[in-house]
């Protein structure tokens, strides 16, 4: 699974990364993204403008916002049949943006657990392909929620983790937030393991572990 990531660059950064996309003036940066948060999402409804959503996806047909807390990853390999997320898969995709992301290695023999966070080597913003879904409440307020889509581990995350968000290539950007129905054959294409020659990774402290913890410190390298 995917539990936490970062979106440290600033706008300019990201503005040269997506240049297509319209961007806040500014926003702070995160060093410690937790579920149920609000996390930058670019979602494919042709305005190709960043936005906010809540982490955890929460279905139109829900009868409880809670749901979304349980529903913070979706698996690639079965989004298009699982209830929670093949309406989403079909009609509602995004990007959400991010520049690392964390994950716990277990060490032999003990119950110990070392957070490793997880870039890419030359430190540059990406995005994870991600569903999103619109929920209205009685009061009629909306919540915008959306989920990580997570895939087999490639072979440096294999050595941390069974799983890894799915982190898309440029050139499929365009295909995952086409607005509406898109081949669920193309989708399911784009949804494999990032290179790994392309990644690092690097132990940080257990301060991670509390998601009040969202400063520059969480990311130094503790090895």
């Amino acid at each position: 699974m995917c539990g936490r990531f970062t979106l440290t660059v600033d706008p300019g950064q990201l503005q040269e990364a997506f240049p297509w996309v319209e961007f806040p003036e500014d926003f702070p940066p995160r060093y410690n993204v937790a579920p149920t948060q609000p996390v930058a999402v670019v979602p494919n409804d042709g305005l190709n403008r960043m936005d906010f959503f809540n982490w955890g996806l929460i279905p139109f047909w829900a009868k409880d916002p809670k749901i979304g807390s349980r529903l913070i990853n979706a698996r690639s390999e079965t989004i298009a049949e699982k209830p929670s997320f093949r309406g989403s898969f079909k009609y509602k995709r995004c990007l959400i943006l991010a520049d690392g992301f964390y994950e716990w290695q277990k060490q032999p023999g003990s119950k110990t657990k070392i957070p490793m966070y997880i870039h890419l080597k030359d430190r540059a913003p990406f995005a994870f392909a991600g569903l999103w879904d619109s929920w209205n409440s009685k009061d009629g307020s909306e919540i915008k929620s959306c989920t990580i889509i997570t895939t087999q581990p490639n072979e440096l995350v294999e050595q941390i983790h069974n799983r890894m968000p799915v982190i898309l290539s440029p050139e499929g950007y365009a295909a995952w937030i086409q607005e509406g129905e898109n081949d669920p054959e193309l989708l399911k294409s784009l949804l494999h393991p990032y290179p790994s020659e392309e990644m690092a990774a690097y132990p940080v402290s257990t301060k991670v572990n509390s998601p009040q913890n969202d400063t520059p410190e969480v990311i130094i390298s503790v090895e």
